[in-house]
């Protein structure tokens, strides 16, 4: 079974954000595998476990991006592929269109990754891969298993559980609760110097289609602080007069 799993290096979640020239500043900051991409990684080493066959991690990033790939193979994947995208200013659609590119030649069964990135939260990469590569998609996912050429999965939807049965290859994105994402051990870091990487560079891609990001970022700001909290007092009867009238006048929900 060969396994594809998309990853992304993001913030640290520990992380104080700091704003310079209406930018975030990366500035000293530690970077981290996407918390949820872990949740992929993991899933895919089980199944891999339980099926055999061969896990492949890909990320798109600057030069820093490798580290993360490193502990990936140290959990446990196979081999990986780097694709350097130093300078470049993408979104969704670009990445999307650049993974497309990288595997639409290369055998796969399953490819996995995090149903969201911390850092801007869109949830677009991989619908948008599965639409590219035209294959089965499925999202949010908490529970997935693979019997001969299908797809049993349980979805997290909104107050409920939808279970899915689909045929392979499929795309699945990973949501808390999927599993718990193991710790590199100690040999499992001494073997990741050891596995192989493959490097490309955008411009080695066959991409017929513009790879441009069709989002602009305006502008970069913190939310405003929250006030300090009322409390009101007086008799029962006074305190709801001056709640409904609060709601209206302040707070604009009436």
């Amino acid at each position: 079974m060969n396994i594809l799993v998309l990853m992304k290096q993001t913030f640290d979640t520990e992380e104080k954000i700091v704003l310079q020239n209406g930018s975030i500043s990366e500035d000293g900051v530690n970077f981290i595998i996407n918390p949820y991409d872990e949740y992929a990684i993991e899933e895919a080493i089980k199944l891999r476990e339980l099926h055999e066959g061969e896990v492949t991690v890909i990320t798109i990033g600057p030069e820093r991006a490798e580290n993360a790939l490193r502990t990936a193979l140290a959990m446990g994947a196979d081999k990986a592929i780097f694709v350097d995208s130093e300078d470049e200013v993408l979104d969704e659609y670009s990445i999307a269109q650049i993974l497309a590119s990288v595997i639409k030649d290369r055998e796969f069964d399953l490819i996995i990754g995090g149903n969201l990135a911390v850092d801007y939260g869109s949830g677009q990469v991989g619908p948008r891969l599965a639409e590219e590569l035209k294959i089965a998609q499925a999202t949010t996912i908490t529970y997935l298993e693979i019997n001969g050429d299908k797809a049993i999965i349980e979805r997290d939807v909104e107050g409920d559980k939808e279970l899915v049965e689909v045929s392979l290859p499929v795309l699945v994105t990973a949501q808390q609760g999927l599993n718990e994402p193991r710790y590199p051990s100690l040999p499992g870091i001494m073997k990741a110097k050891k596995k192989p990487i493959e490097r490309i560079e955008l411009d080695d891609l066959d991409i017929e289609d513009d790879i441009e990001a069709k989002t602009t970022v305006t502008e970069t700001f913190f939310p405003p602080k929250k006030k300090a909290g009322r409390i009101l007092n007086g008799e029962l009867k006074n305190q709801v007069t001056e709640l409904a009238n609060l709601l209206c006048s302040e707070a604009k929900v009436l």
